[in-house]
């Protein structure tokens, strides 16, 4: 089967912040890979495949998909040698087959957590060590590593964008004209894809000839200092962000032909490597402003010190005056006894794992009266240790070899926070809170595998303004301008809360209804008083059995607590807050969510 023609790298137009990342990682593969964040169509994929086109002659350009398993990654046992020859040996991967060449992963963002770790970990040392199924081996496996994603489908968590060495937007040109001139040249290509590479193989060559010759330029010891006060400077954590400066500011510097880096190069490789590090608060795009690297080197020259000791920022300055409420401020939180699964984390950070039909195979067992899932290959393995063991048995499999596949899989919750947005208390600061609070919950929400919808009830009606998520970019959108005033349909709001958090029926998300009211109801259809309406439908979430909270936002000296009753009816929890804010909010949900 002969390959797919590649489009020329040098043929696409724009995207040059894309392709300098891309170069800049096939001249030093340490530098650890690159994240193309943006919508789709804009030439990701054709740019990853061109890009293995400029390698080694025959590098191979490999695309891992988002369904892939374990074993297709990493490598399993070869059951053929197994079964024919008796011996335990590796089956190459994926990883084996990008080696020397380009590993594109689209949809990076959409792909368990642990092959995101494993994919990781071999493009940073540049070995795949296997073991498992009674296999022990180790293979070379360097490659240029490119994921791409849409952040509207859920970010990475932080540990895992902080791996990646660059991070690049890729966004389609606004120009008429470049976006003409893209077409045109695409629709050559596909009407003669060999006529149209050769208009563009001179190029082509003149950047492999490059790519081959190409020698890393010297980073002076200073320099590093300064590399070093900038990332201190924008808040950085850790060491990587200060390497991978360094080691692309040296590839570029010698990539055009410099024998000592600048600050210059530096200054433009900081965006790549600082954009995906330096988010602090769900109200901050990412990336990061070219002119706050600007100030940050011109500090360091000028006055020759570690910016990051000297704080100049005060509290009503930019790190301390959010007006959006932010989840970073301090106000009580009551702690909240909810009921836990067995061998649940107390709080915060990534799901324990659940034992489940996906995920990750951690092990075997002799199968009991139904098999779940079969472990071909360890069941392969126990046969060929019987038929060693007794070389009269003949048989190929008997019922004592099979083998069930023993998986672990993180289960998140599905969080549905129901908010009274009448007039009946303080319904601006409260929608400021509320906000801060779905972004908080959602910063974190792809490391614990949760999901968070938002639904507001106000005049006579209830809206579903944030369906289930995990981006906060699409968060930020939906939740722009939140409409405030007018009756309580606290009845409505229920029962609207409690169809999303059902409609997704069994699965891998946990719901937990929040609702967050003072109890007060003064809107019903006609004929129905507000208050019983409310309680009916309270009634009716507590025979669903969904497990649910209701935080009381009465605000004042004279409370009347109905809030409690409600809390009652819906048998659910009740967490009184003495101050309705984000970072109370946000507490008072992380507590009950194991």
């Amino acid at each position: 089967m002969s390959e797919m023609p590649r489009f020329p790298f040098s043929a696409v137009v724009g995207h040059d912040e894309v392709k300098l990342a891309l170069l800049l990682n096939a001249l030093d593969p340490r530098i650890g890979g690159v994240l193309l964040r943006g919508e789709k169509g804009s030439a990701k994929s054709t740019l990853a495949r061109g890009l293995a086109a400029l390698l080694a002659e025959g590098a191979p350009f490999v695309e891992l998909p988002i369904g892939a398993t374990e074993d297709r990654v990493v490598g399993s046992l070869d059951l053929q040698a197994a079964l024919t020859g008796g011996s335990a040996r590796l089956r190459p991967g994926l990883l084996a087959a990008a080696d020397g060449g380009v590993l594109y992963v689209d949809e990076v963002n959409l792909l368990p957590d642990h092959l995101v770790d494993v994919l990781l970990d071999v493009a940073a040392s540049g070995v795949n060590r296997v073991e498992r199924e009674g296999v022990s081996a180790s293979h070379p496996s360097r490659f240029v590593l490119i994921g791409s994603m849409n952040p509207e489908e859920g970010d990475l968590r932080p540990q895992l964008l902080d791996r990646f060495g660059l991070a690049v937007e890729v966004t389609s040109s606004g120009d008429a004209d470049e976006r003409a001139e893209a077409v045109q040249r695409r629709l050559a290509f596909d009407h003669d894809s060999a006529a149209f590479s050769a208009v563009w193989e001179a190029e082509e060559e003149a950047l492999r000839r490059r790519l081959r010759e190409h020698a890393a330029a010297d980073l002076p010891d200073g320099l590093v200092r300064t590399i070093s006060s900038l990332c201190a400077s924008v808040g950085a954590e850790g060491l990587r962000a200060d390497l991978v400066i360094c080691r692309a500011a040296t590839a570029l510097a010698g990539w055009e032909g410099r024998d000592e880096v600048t600050v210059d190069d530096v200054r433009r490789v900081a965006p790549l490597a600082l954009g995906h590090r330096r988010r602090r608060s769900p109200f901050e795009e990412p990336g990061i402003d070219p002119q706050e690297i600007d100030d940050g080197l011109r500090e360091q020259q000028e006055h020759g010190h570690d910016p990051a000791e000297s704080e100049s920022e005060s509290e009503d300055g930019p790190a301390g005056g959010d007006r959006h409420a932010p989840p970073g401020d301090t106000a009580p939180v009551v702690a909240l006894a909810a009921p836990r699964q067995t061998g649940a984390p107390p709080s915060g950070g990534r799901r324990s794992p659940a034992e489940g039909s996906r995920g990750r195979l951690v092990g075997d067992r002799p199968v009991g009266d139904t098999v779940g899932s079969l472990a071909l290959g360890a069941t392969v393995r126990a046969a060929v240790e019987r038929r060693a063991a007794d070389g009269d048995d003949q048989r190929l499999v008997t019922a004592g070899d099979l083998r069930e596949a023993v998986r672990q899989e993180r289960v998140g919750n599905l969080l549905v926070l129901a908010v009274d947005a009448s007039g009946s208390m303080g319904a601006q600061q409260r929608m400021e809170a509320v906000k801060g609070a779905v972004l908080s919950l959602l910063l974190d929400a792809y490391q614990r595998r949760d999901r968070v919808a938002l639904v507001t009830f106000r005049d006579d009606r209830a809206e579903v303004v944030l369906r289930p998520t995990g981006s906060v970019e699409v968060a930020r959108g939906r939740m722009a301008d939140l409409r405030t005033g007018g009756r309580t349909p606290l009845a409505a709001g229920i029962e609207r809360a409690l169809q999303v958090a059902t409609a997704a029926g069994p699965g891998a998300h946990r719901p937990l209804l929040v609702l967050v009211s003072d109890g007060r109801a003064t809107s019903a259809p006609a004929g129905q008083d507000p208050v019983e309406a409310a309680m009916a439908v309270a009634a009716t979430a507590r025979r669903h059995a969904v497990p649910s909270v209701v935080i009381d936002a009465e605000s004042g000296d004279t409370r009347l607590g109905l809030a409690a009753r409600l809390a009652e009816a819906m048998g659910a929890d009740l967490v009184p807050l003495p101050e309705l804010t984000a970072s109370a909010l946000t507490g008072a949900i992380r507590r009950m969510t194991p």
